[in-house]
This record gives C-alpha cells, sequence and structure tokens, in this order.
C-alpha cells in the first residue's frame, strides 16, 4: 500500500520520494542532506510515465535507503512533510 494512502505504519526497506520534476527533486535531496546526512548519498532517478512519449512526462525520485537503525517515525513524517512542501510523496520502494 502506497504510504500516501497509510502514512500510520513505519516503513521498512527503501523509500522513493515522488517528485513532479528535476528541480523539485534536487531541492529535495539537498534539504534531506542537511538534515539527515546519515540518510545520504541520495539518488535522483527520472522515471517515465508509462506509455508517454514525451520526454517532460516524467516523474523524479529521491531514493533513499533504509538506515541501519529502520526507520524512525518522526523522521519518517518529516520527510513525508517535506515531499508534500514540494507537491512530491513517498512510496516503498
Amino acid at each position: 500500500m502506497s504510504s500516501r494512502d497509510d502514512r500510520t505504519t513505519t516503513p521498512a526497506g527503501r523509500q522513493l520520494l515522488v517528485l513532479a520534476d528535476r528541480d523539485a527533486a534536487e531541492e529535495v535531496a539537498e534539504a534531506l542532506a542537511e538534515r539527515w546526512p546519515a540518510l545520504g548519498p541520495f539518488e535522483l532517478v527520472r522515471d517515465a510515465l508509462a506509455g508517454e512519449d514525451d520526454a517532460e512526462d516524467a516523474q523524479w525520485l529521491v531514493v533513499l535507503e533504509e538506515p541501519a537503525e529502520g526507520w524512525d517515525p518522526a523522521t519518517v513524517a518529516a520527510v513525508d512533510a517535506l515531499a508534500g512542501e514540494h507537491e512530491g510523496w513517498r512510496e516503498d520502494g
């Protein structure tokens, strides 16, 4: 289930922040690096939308690997808020 639908559980494993464009993804990755350097380095990935031929029709992902100690619920909530500030969301990856 997408964390967009259910934010009450603490995720496990890799998380993806889904953003509308590269600029937003870069801004989020920079903010993550400032706030939570232990979560980095962050990978930016262009995700072409299925069935779309236009190069502009793509989402950008910021990939977050699970910390060795697992995800802290407060960090997850803050990461969700950060993605939301940039009109994005978090999904299990």
